[in-house]
């Protein structure tokens, strides 16, 4: 059956993961930074990527996002192969990797639209204004819109910047580091729109952050990888066991 995918105004059901990593292996110069990691990412959930400075995990964000080829092993992103079909796969996806850059002397609309030129699912001016329109009200920039980057905090930044992933409607929105540089207000309004994207738009989203506590705030399952290699893939739940935190849990796995 064709899989087809939802408005963003619609909480979507799909019955498939919308991401399977399976047996993903990367070398670069003798080196492994990827060994046969695999997991899958469940529709309509948030999923924690978590691990130690040098596991692994920008490495395996720029796999998903298409980025980089792995040797060895596949990834499916809304039943699409990466690794076979690169560019229908990577429509599927969404991203904010580090920090998003804009023109600074151009307004967070102006952006917006320069962006949306190059998504092949809005063919027209007019679908490109909607969409940049809608984006915009979803993550609450519609009222500062027409005001220069310049004159933006770094929480204004963010928000514009999932603004620019959300604009292709893809299945999976990749979350690389969104806090930082944030102060806790802007912590707070961060977690509240990835929360709204899950609840409100069914969005799917795979989360890194060193941020523990909001993690344990926001996800649904978690992720932890360490030297390359998958050490825990499963609830958050699950992960916290009877620890007290899922920042105590972390620290004990990664201290065995």
């Amino acid at each position: 059956m064709e899989r087809t995918k939802e408005k963003i105004t619609v909480i979507a059901q799909a019955e498939y993961p919308v991401a399977e990593i399976g047996n993903i292996t990367k070398k670069v110069r003798g080196r492994t930074l990827l060994k046969n990691v695999s997991f899958t990412v469940e529709s309509g959930e948030i999923c924690g990527l978590l691990g130690p400075n040098g596991a692994g995990k920008t490495t395996l964000i720029r796999a998903l996002t298409g980025l980089i080829r792995p040797d060895s092993g596949d990834i499916i992103i809304g039943g699409c192969s990466v690794v076979r079909e690169r560019e229908a796969a990577v429509t599927n996806v969404g991203a904010i990797v580090e920090s998003p850059i804009f023109f600074p002397y151009m307004t967070g609309r102006e952006n917006l639209e320069n962006l949306a030129l190059l998504h092949p699912n809005l063919p027209d001016r007019a679908a490109r204004k909607r969409r940049v329109n809608e984006v915009l009200e979803v993550v609450r920039m519609d009222k500062r819109a027409d005001e220069k980057i310049k004159t933006y905090s770094l929480g204004m930044k963010q928000r514009l910047g999932i603004a620019q992933a959300l604009l292709g409607d893809p299945e999976l929105l990749i979350l690389d580091e969104p806090a930082n540089g944030l102060d806790p207000i802007g912590i707070r309004e961060l977690r509240e729109l990835i929360l709204k994207l899950k609840t409100e738009f069914g969005k799917t989203i795979l989360v890194s952050s060193h941020l523990l506590d909001e993690l344990q705030k926001i996800c649904d399952r978690i992720v932890v990888i360490r030297e390359g290699e998958l050490v825990f893939a499963g609830s958050r739940n699950e992960m916290i066991g009877d620890h007290q935190s899922l920042e105590d849990a972390f620290v004990e796995m990664m201290t065995r």
